[in-house]
């Protein structure tokens, strides 16, 4: 990932992680979902990243998504 972006979010699930993404652009934030979910066992995250200058307002986004 580019050093101008941050993880803002991480999830055990894909679902989780894509909705996530969705509540970001939905309020004007790019964001990029990474699977880092190993392909054989399926354990693992899977993070999503926003760019750096929106890092703070997208973690205030998802914090209810998180808890």
């Amino acid at each position: 990932m580019d050093e101008n972006w941050q993880e803002v979010f991480t999830t055990s699930n894909s679902w989780q992680a894509e909705m996530a993404k969705q509540i970001l652009e939905e309020n004007e934030i790019p964001a990029v979902v990474i699977n880092r979910k190993d392909s054989s066992y399926l354990f693992g995250e899977v993070a999503v990243y926003a760019e750096i200058k929106n890092a703070e307002r997208a973690k205030q986004l998802l914090k209810d998504l998180q808890g």
